[in-house]
């Protein structure tokens, strides 16, 4: 009885410590339907729908070494996969991959990327599409799917960034009533974006928070505030992401079966600042979180694959957490999609992606989101492993 107890003791130990050291490894399994995968959103999800979209022939996503790490620049910001390529993956799609809406002749059977580089949710963006304009784009492509088909597959959303980087760019002085106004136009553009999708029929939404914009390198190179994040772009971020919960909610709770609204709610600030985080970051691997892979500039944060900037390259691209100044590394990028398929309930509430999956279509939801008062913090404790986990 000992020896059982100490050998369970000792399996618990090293579970513990590999999650605490590794990303936790996730796989579909068995019992998961096959559903279809749509994304919206911006160049995070961008899965090579701006390179048809505009009319430029030299974007630096088609040249190297944006797919650094799978041989060949595949259109998206990255050095190889995103994140909704692995949840793809995750879920059975062939090859792995997610096709963009706007390539000719591809397989859309299972679902779609609508996401484009440049996207907002306000506004009227150069060479690229709105929240609301990706939205009316699935509507002119639903009948490729039956209705049936698409309440049980998955919406996943990812956008914003570009509304808060334009805003304080253009409004540097903004002072608090400002700033709240503008997040209370963005939130509820968006309130209504998610509400055409669900009368569209789209019944499962993954909504991801807002990064700590602050924190990009990219931001960090224009604001020069060196190894210091700009606090005002995480003040909107966290002002943003703090109406996004109770938003889902009131959805969830006003609707009724055989129609039932469900989500669940990515916490991918607190996601990044751990992964940021001197002392943290070493964790995950991750040893320079600060600059980024490619570019140029204090924090080698512009100009990565444009032909006239002879950007600087690092040499092993799975040591950083940036690939360029906006954008994650594929390992990152891998993390992050197994935390949204299945992670603790600290970071992806009130269910992961694969719970929402089986979640009976159409049914009214029992959990709902609630508050990390981490994630939502205008400013950070003095403890800087406030609110933390492992994961």
């Amino acid at each position: 009885m000992a020896d059982n107890f100490n050998l369970v003791s000792v399996l618990g130990v090293l579970l513990v410590l590999t999650i605490f050291h590794n990303p936790i490894m996730v796989y579909a399994g068995e019992g998961v339907s096959n559903v279809a995968l749509f994304t919206f959103g911006d160049s995070y999800y961008d899965a090579g729908n701006k390179v048809f979209l505009s009319q430029k022939k030299d974007l630096p996503q088609i040249y190297w070494p944006y797919g650094k790490s799978r041989d060949y620049p595949n259109g998206k910001f990255s050095d190889g996969h995103i994140v909704p390529d692995f949840i793809a993956d995750f879920i059975s799609i062939p090859n792995g991959v997610l096709p963009p809406a706007l390539k000719p002749g591809v397989d859309i059977s299972r679902g779609v990327s609508l996401a484009v580089a440049d996207a907002s949710i306000l506004g009227a963006p150069a060479e690229s599409m709105t929240l609301n304009q990706q939205v009316a784009k699935f509507k002119t492509m639903k009948s490729n799917w039956n209705d049936s088909y698409i309440g049980k597959s998955l919406f996943m959303i990812y956008i914003g960034t570009e509304d808060y980087l334009n805003f304080t760019k253009t409004n540097p002085t903004a002072d608090a009533s400002a700033q709240q106004a503008f997040v209370t136009s963005v939130t509820n553009r968006l309130k209504n974006d998610i509400g055409l999708l669900y009368s569209l029929g789209a019944s499962k939404f993954v909504v991801q928070l807002l990064a700590p914009l602050g924190c990009l390198p990219i931001v960090r190179q224009e604001y020069k505030t060196g190894n210091d994040c700009y606090e005002p772009l995480n003040d909107l971020a966290k002002q943003h992401n703090e109406k996004i919960g109770p938003m889902l909610n009131q959805f969830a709770k006003s609707s009724t079966s055989p129609n039932g609204f469900q989500f669940t709610v990515f916490d991918f600030y607190n996601a990044v600042l751990r992964r940021i985080t001197t002392g943290r970051n070493l964790n995950y691997r991750l040893y320079v979180t600060n600059s980024s892979c490619c570019g140029v500039g204090t924090h080698n944060a512009y100009g990565c694959g444009m032909g006239n900037v002879h950007s600087k390259l690092c040499e092993y691209q799975r040591s950083y957490f940036f690939f360029d100044g906006r954008h994650n590394t594929e390992k990152v990028q891998e993390q992050l999609a197994h935390l949204l398929y299945g992670a603790d309930p600290s970071v992806v509430l009130p269910m992961t992606v694969r719970e929402l999956i089986v979640y009976p279509t159409g049914e009214t939801m029992r959990e709902y989101w609630e508050p990390n008062k981490a994630s939502i913090r205008r400013r950070p404790s003095g403890d800087p492993y406030f609110g933390f986990s492992t994961i």
